[in-house]
């Protein structure tokens, strides 16, 4: 009897969690694990602005596939389309080679990429934080400025590098402005021949309140905390263009600058697109249950999917969040075991336990369990439950670390320029031009070689 063959697309909470826990679940004999992804580390997104900001190494929130998966198999390169009447996904792996994979269970767990919209120069000169590439690129880039406004002579030159503009106000923009307006506020002490005055933070969102996520109090209470710092907020407007040079704000005002960091959202994978499944608002409409209503064995969660939120109950769905990632992957895995079996599968339903927003240094806000937090209160929740949430021993140790040896030693401004000759744009980075249209998927299908 052939084995039923579980596919599991993407190397994020939901993937390896799920995998994790069916490999306890399911022997050897039982089922064929695959997992596709681009990557042999598992990223744990929330810390990337403390990778950005040097405060931890890369290392400390890659985990390494291998120390949590035993028995599945690898497959390294991206999914780019899925044939769902074929029951087939198809794969470009890291070589180049398309090839498909047949599966009996099929779960989408591709995550997100950053969001666009059609503003003039932006996919070309925006600076994303969704990758690990992308958070140590981000480093090299702002060092680089100060370095290179250090060597100007060209005043006007010098003013454009040391002005820096953050687009986003939720937690990604936030915690990524702050985490590097401290970083370089501090290597400015290095650089005499530089006026600290001339260093500007401009964080920018079309919303009109920061953090919404947090309420109205905590919001006040972060601007507050960053504004003491330097930072200044332009909200209720957005970028109408960008260039190499200057960033054109909607309000009609340029600012010079050379640096603009585009966090304004997320948007699901570019291989839900492939599917021809229902959306809604771009993400895979899912069950509670985190089935793809209408396609056997098939399973969608995460970012890229529209799960109910039962917990908040009408139209409510799960927001992109670690926390519902992880536990998502759990009950993905004892539903497809419960499919297997032809038993009753469960609703995936999880009360929020509250959010967290890491400023640097002593600062954040945090509202675990609804109780609001600010400080360095807020900062031991934060740091606490980042180093709970890591998947492994391994990681919260160099996360400690880290975060130990920076309030000892302090930050370090050293430009490594590993991604010197690596693509500098966001589509690049992010891989979003890899995907098959529909056509192409059937396509694909229908003429390759079906491989094992």
């Amino acid at each position: 009897m052939t084995r039923p063959r579980i596919v599991v697309v993407g190397a994020g909470f939901v993937g390896i969690e799920c995998l994790h826990r069916l490999e306890r679940k399911l022997s050897a004999r039982d089922a064929e694990l695959i997992l596709v992804s681009p990557q042999d580390y598992q990223l744990y997104l929330p810390l990337l602005p403390h990778v950005a900001a040097g405060v931890l190494t890369p290392q400390s929130v890659a985990v390494s596939l291998r120390r949590r998966l035993r028995r599945t198999k690898i497959v390294p390169g991206v999914a780019i389309g899925i044939d769902a009447a074929a029951k087939v996904c198809i794969v470009r792996r890291t070589t180049g080679e398309v090839t498909v994979k047949p599966y009996d269970h099929l779960v989408i767990a591709a995550g997100s990429t950053t969001r666009t919209f059609d503003i003039p120069g932006l996919t070309d000169h925006a600076l994303g934080v969704k990758t690990l590439a992308q958070a140590a690129y981000i480093r090299d880039h702002v060092i680089a400025q100060l370095d290179l406004a250090a060597a100007a002579t060209d005043e006007e030159e010098r003013r454009a590098r040391l002005q820096f503009v953050v687009v986003g106000g939720g937690y990604a923009g936030v915690e990524t402005a702050a985490c590097l307006q401290r970083l370089t506020t501090n290597a400015l002490k290095r650089y005499p021949r530089l006026d600290p005055a001339l260093l500007r933070w401009h964080l920018v969102d079309v919303a009109p309140r920061l953090l919404p996520e947090l309420g109205d109090r905590l919001g006040v209470k972060a601007m507050a905390m960053l504004r003491e710092r330097g930072i200044e907020f332009s909200l209720g407007t957005s970028v109408a263009s960008v260039d190499g040079t200057t960033v054109k704000l909607t309000d009609g005002r340029t600012l010079p600058s050379r640096t603009l960091i585009w966090t304004a959202g997320v948007a699901a994978s570019p291989l839900v697109t492939t599917l021809g499944a229902e959306t809604v608002r771009g993400r895979i409409i899912a069950s509670n249950q985190l089935t793809v209503p209408g396609y056997a064995g098939l399973y969608a969660a995460g970012d890229v999917a529209a799960v109910p939120d039962v917990a908040k109950g009408g139209d409510a769905i799960c927001p992109p969040t670690a926390q519902h990632a992880q536990r998502q992957g759990k009950v993905l895995a004892d539903n497809i075991v419960a499919s297997m079996s032809a038993t009753p599968l469960k609703p995936y339903i999880h009360k929020d336990l509250g959010l967290v927003v890491d400023l640097g240094g002593a600062d954040a806000v945090s509202k675990p369990l609804g109780v609001e937090l600010h400080g360095l209160p807020a900062q031991v929740v934060a740091r606490g439950y980042h180093v709970m949430a890591l998947p492994t021993f391994t990681a919260r140790t160099r996360v400690l670390v880290n975060w130990g040896l920076n309030a000892v030693a302090g930050d370090d401004f050293v430009r490594t320029d590993f991604q010197d000759s690596r693509p500098k744009t966001l589509q690049d980075f992010e891989r979003t031009k890899a995907y098959l249209s529909p056509d192409e998927v059937k396509k694909h299908s229908e003429t390759l070689n079906v491989r094992a």
